[in-house]
């Protein structure tokens, strides 16, 4: 039975107030990292269900002892604190997820590339053959030092997230690691020359669009990705397998969530026949950015 609390003065009726939804505001975002991604009518709702189970955990607390709310709110604000001295889970997260909330659902657009490969896909222009060829053999994503790599840089960022969004977590951090740390450097200028990914990983992330496109595609197949590599005039760019519109509208929502910086206001992506991929070129600091042109060539997928 509830405690009667009418003795209760308006000034602590207003603190327990503020508390509770200050608690509620800071526990939402910690028990949406435990839920699946949930969509409503296109839009990303986990949060607001996860919000509405906090309501319902502070209003429980405040049934049974009003003045429980001190210590849960003292305990939320505790260990958010100590994660953030273990570089976990802490307020910075909690901001993040509520801003990527609020941009994933009303502050990105779709932008569906149309180029040669979605109107005439029987149609791919061939590009030197040589080029195709060469590429194919320096794919590699069985050797150890590109698995050792790879499975090392998946864990740098995002690991707070991997119990709600799994492998996704995994990927984007390693795209992350290879795009901050990929540096540009020319070939000769009389011969094109494709790096294998184990000696881009050796020579610290250096090369042209072609050893990117090596080393990013490789390094993802190795954790479990699907990826390709496209040619289009002038350039050749790697792209990752997203999988279905709903597959696709997930990944979407973490891209937005873990590249704040600044604001993505659309996702550019490729889609055939209900297969969605997305950009991963380094022209771009944050996967689906956009294309450089639509004069695509020919795809060789892994």
């Amino acid at each position: 039975m509830a405690i009667d609390e009418s003795k209760y003065s308006f000034s602590q009726q207003l603190i327990f107030n503020l508390l509770s939804l200050l608690t509620v505001s800071v526990l939402a975002p910690v028990i949406n990292r435990f839920l699946p991604p949930i969509m409503a009518g296109g839009l990303h709702v986990d949060l607001i269900v996860a919000a509405l189970i906090s309501l319902a955990i502070v209003f429980a607390l405040r049934w049974v002892f009003r003045p429980l709310i001190i210590p849960a709110f003292l305990l939320v604000c505790v260990a958010l604190f100590v994660n953030r001295s273990v570089d976990g889970y802490s307020l910075k997260n909690v901001i993040g997820d509520y801003k990527g909330m609020v941009q994933g659902n009303w502050g990105a657009k779709d932008s569906k590339q149309l180029d040669i490969l979605s109107m005439y896909p029987r149609r791919v222009e061939s590009y030197r053959d040589k080029t195709v060829r060469g590429l194919r053999e320096k794919i590699n994503y069985n050797d150890s030092i590109v698995r050792n790599f790879s499975v090392q840089h998946s864990l740098d960022y995002y690991d707070p997230y991997f119990f709600k969004y799994g492998k996704i977590v995994r990927f984007l951090s390693l795209f992350r690691y290879i795009n901050t740390h990929f540096k540009y450097v020319l070939d000769s200028r009389r011969d094109e020359y494709f790096a294998t990914p184990q000696e881009t990983i050796q020579n610290g992330l250096g090369g042209d669009c072609d050893d990117h496109s090596l080393l990013m595609t490789s390094c993802l197949q190795s954790i479990g990705a699907r990826t390709r590599i496209v040619l289009i005039k002038g350039h050749a760019y790697p792209e990752l397998y997203c999988g279905n519109k709903e597959e696709f509208e997930v990944i979407k929502q973490v891209i937005i969530l873990f590249f704040p910086k600044p604001p993505i206001k659309e996702i550019y992506y490729h889609e055939l026949k209900g297969e969605y991929w997305i950009n991963l070129d380094y022209t771009a600091n944050h996967p689906g950015g956009p294309y450089m042109n639509d004069k695509v060539y020919a795809l060789i997928e892994l």
